[in-house]
């Protein structure tokens, strides 16, 4: 097992892919603790000009303020959540990497399941954003563990800080990205369970990195919280969630997706390709090519009522391009070569297909 290609891809493929959708509930997770535990500085009696008096006495003493705390002491407060959430995923897929390798045929989700989670991590991260940007009906929304957990934790601030993301670093098994279905598959292949597990462990620490930005920099914008970055961590926090709602409604191919708006108000899709299919033998055969970033071409055109096969040609292809979503099921693309699928015979229509993200999709019409 390549350890270091697998570190690689985190740190790359990976950390990007993952961030669409996990980085979205984290910065929104982090940026709803802080605003909510930020407390205005209480202001000094009137008049009092920054001194005290005690009842029976007429001399005033200084106010005593808190001393700020060291810059270390700043970091480390600034750095426990997003720790908190690495530790609990690298706990969680840590243990999925051994389950893989010892089983080989470990329950995977369906795409149905995974579509739906998306759905609802997109829905879960608009509520951040609105909350952030103080809607009325959200302001107050803040996920906390419910208080006999907080005792675990009492009187330590950073403990309680990192104790929500760590729950949610332990819950992102259930929303995985592209990539991580890859390096799952390769888990699955190794055969033993300390191989699956350091595949996994080691992918994670490759995202790490990227997510420790993302959290560190939802922390300190969150310190802002009542001032103008407020508005624009909040703009930041709803963008990521239309995306990855976005994503999920183009795998259930719901008419609310926005590719399917777009074409619905009037806007015209990629011409058919026709150059794409060939027939012989009376078998038609339709190639698309996968890369780092699209399939290509976007449509292409077939005939109906004749037994056909799809190719996908990968070239070079990343990500969750890999993870080719057609009919609800599911196809594992190798980075260079071919893979074939077979349709059947199709009727005249349209065929959706996705990345296992939603990210990126293609058409198949059929006339």
């Amino acid at each position: 097992m390549n350890l270091a290609a697998v570190l690689v891809t985190g740190l790359f493929a990976g950390g990007v892919s993952c961030a669409a959708v996990q980085g979205g509930l984290l910065t929104g997770l982090i940026t709803r603790q802080r605003a909510a535990t930020a407390q205005p500085a209480a202001a000094p009696p009137r008049g009092a000009k920054g001194r005290t008096r005690h009842p029976g006495t007429t001399q005033a003493r200084p106010i005593q303020t808190a001393p700020s705390p060291g810059w270390r002491a700043q970091l480390g407060d600034d750095l426990a959540p997003v720790g908190g959430f690495l530790a609990g995923k690298l706990v969680s897929h840590t243990l999925l990497g051994a389950l893989l390798g010892a089983l080989g045929g470990a329950v995977e989700l369906s795409v149905g399941v995974r579509t739906w989670l998306q759905i609802g991590a997109g829905v879960l991260i608009i509520v951040f954003g609105l909350a952030q940007l103080g809607v009325p009906g959200f302001r107050g929304i803040v996920i906390e563990p419910p208080n006999s957990w907080m005792k675990i934790v009492r009187n330590r601030a950073r403990s309680q800080a990192a104790l929500a993301p760590a729950l949610l670093g332990l819950a992102t098994i259930l929303i995985p990205c592209g990539v991580t279905l890859s390096v799952e598959a390769l888990a699955l292949t190794s055969g033993s369970a300390l191989a699956g597990a350091a595949t996994m462990a080691v992918f994670v620490a490759g995202t790490g990195p990227l997510f420790a930005v993302l959290g560190y920099a939802a922390r300190k914008a969150a310190t802002a919280w009542r001032g103008r970055l407020a508005v624009i961590t909040g703009l930041a926090v709803l963008a990521m969630g239309l995306y990855t709602l976005n994503g999920g409604l183009e795998l259930a191919r719901s008419p609310l997706a926005a590719s399917r708006i777009v074409r619905t108000v009037g806007f015209a899709q990629a011409p058919a390709d026709t150059t794409a299919a060939s027939t012989v033998d009376g078998q038609q055969t339709v190639v698309i090519t996968a890369t780092s970033h699209a399939y290509s071409p976007e449509n292409v055109q077939v005939r109906s009522g004749v037994p056909t096969t799809l190719v996908v040609k990968s070239a070079g292809a990343a990500g969750c391009i890999r993870s080719l979503v057609i009919r609800d099921e599911q196809k594992l693309l190798p980075v260079n070569g071919e893979t074939r699928i077979d349709l059947g015979v199709l009727q005249p229509g349209r065929l959706d297909y996705a990345c296992g993200m939603g990210m990126y999709t293609g058409t198949i019409t059929i006339v």
